[in-house]
Order: C-alpha cells, then sequence, then structure tokens
C-alpha cells in the first residue's frame, strides 16, 4: 500500500505510530492540507503519522484489512512502535474500525470520523429494530449468504456484544452528516466519553474539528522519542 509519512519532531523515531485512513475518494495529502499532522505537533504530541493510501479498490476486492495488517501494522511493530493508533475517516473509519474488530489485540485504538457504517438497508434495519443490541437480540444479525464479505455486519454485531474484546475506540461526526443517524445509533455502542459531536456536515471542516477536539484530551500526549540523538532526553 502506498503511503506517505509525516514523522514527528523526533531527532528519530517516535513510541507512537498514528496511522491515518482516507476516505474513499480522498487522497493521503489531504490530511496534510487539513492540518492533521501539524496540529498533533501543535500540541507536542511527539507522534509519527503514516498517511495510507487505503483506497476504495482494497474495500471492494476485500483485502484491506489484510494489506494493513501484512504491510502496515505488524511491519510497525516490528520496527519497535509501542503504540498504534488507527485514524479512519468515512470509509477509512469503516477500516478501522473493521481492524479492531478482526486484529484488535494488535492496536492501542481507534479514532473514526463520521465512518461509513455499511447500506442505507442495514443501518435502517438496526434503526427499525431500536437499536444494534435489540437487532442482535432478534437474530437479525445473520450474515447474507450471498455476501462474500459482510464486515459492516460483523461490525455492528461485534459492537452489540458487551463481552467483545475491543482497544479503545472513539467516535466523532458531525450534527449535519449524512450518515449522522446511524453514527447515533452506533454511539449507543460507546461509553459516552469516547462519543464527540461538532456542527457540520460529512466534510474536512467538521473533520478538522473533531480531530482537534479528540487530541484536547490528550490521548496520545504521552507519546515519546524513541531514539533521542546522542546527548539528548526524549522530551
Amino acid at each position: 500500500m502506498n503511503s506517505l509519512r509525516h514523522p514527528s519532531p523526533c531527532p528519530g523515531r517516535s513510541d507512537t505510530l498514528v496511522v491515518m485512513l482516507p476516505g474513499a475518494y480522498s487522497r493521503p495529502p489531504e490530511f496534510i492540507e487539513a492540518g492533521f499532522p501539524q496540529a498533533m505537533h501543535e500540541r507536542g504530541v511527539h507522534a509519527d503519522v503514516l498517511i495510507v493510501d487505503s483506497h476504495l479498490g482494497y474495500y471492494s476486492d476485500h483485502s484491506v484489512l489484510r494489506r494493513l495488517r501484512d504491510e502496515v501494522v505488524l511491519p510497525a511493530r516490528a520496527e519497535g512502535y509501542r503504540r498504534i493508533w488507527l485514524v479512519g475517516i468515512s470509509l477509512g473509519g469503516m477500516g478501522a474500525l473493521g481492524y479492531a474488530v478482526r486484529h484488535g489485540a494488535e492496536i492501542d485504538g481507534v479514532l473514526a470520523l463520521a465512518p461509513y457504517l455499511g447500506p442505507r438497508r442495514l443501518t435502517q434495519q438496526i434503526d427499525d429494530a431500536g437499536g444494534a443490541r435489540a437487532w442482535r437480540a432478534a437474530g437479525l444479525d445473520a450474515n447474507d449468504p450471498d455476501a462474500s464479505d459482510e464486515l459492516d455486519r460483523e461490525l455492528w454485531r461485534t459492537f452489540a456484544t458487551p463481552e467483545s474484546a475491543l482497544p479503545s475506540v472513539h467516535l466523532g461526526y458531525g450534527l449535519g452528516d449524512r450518515f449522522a443517524s446511524a453514527h447515533r445509533r452506533f454511539a449507543e455502542l460507546l461509553p459516552h466519553d469516547r462519543v464527540n459531536t461538532t456542527p457540520g456536515g460529512h466534510d474536512w471542516p467538521a473533520w478538522r474539528a473533531l480531530w482537534q477536539s479528540w487530541l484536547d484530551q490528550g490521548l496520545l500526549a504521552d507519546s515519546r522519542c524513541a531514539n533521542p540523538a546522542p546527548g539528548r532526553s526524549a522530551p
């Protein structure tokens, strides 16, 4: 997977890697244009950033999670990163949540901004049932036998199961987002302090505000330089 690296101010590598996953029709440079890495560094977060070109084709052929694991996450662990967070927007948000569901033990957390949560027929079915827990209890969560990889149903089913082992998962969305009704239902499955909203729609101004607000919670504040230059201590 092609990637765009934005290193921290560390003289060497940071001990924390933030992997950013764009939406279906976004490109990695848009994260930089929107100031995502810069907002981290302005807050003194010493984390490296890797923006992965996890484009729509990888979702269409169901290879996105395998590729993220084999080409991004596992190599990063082998390189020595102590913590890895996934930050996904829209379709990238689904990819990040899907990774939490299938390989959650390999990452430390997920921030899903305005995630795509499945087709309208699925999210409407969940809404009509009264939420994901009621939907699952009614047995409506079974996979479509004609579908080859129903990550969306697996995602809802797993988060609706209280005993599921998952990393720290956070959700942010704009109140005017076209997927906001699905986001509100998904928010019911998370602790209140892991959900953040902002005015706005499915666009970069809303996502930038949500990102900055999440950074201000300080969850990455203890990122450190892993390889300080000789004679210098890690900040």
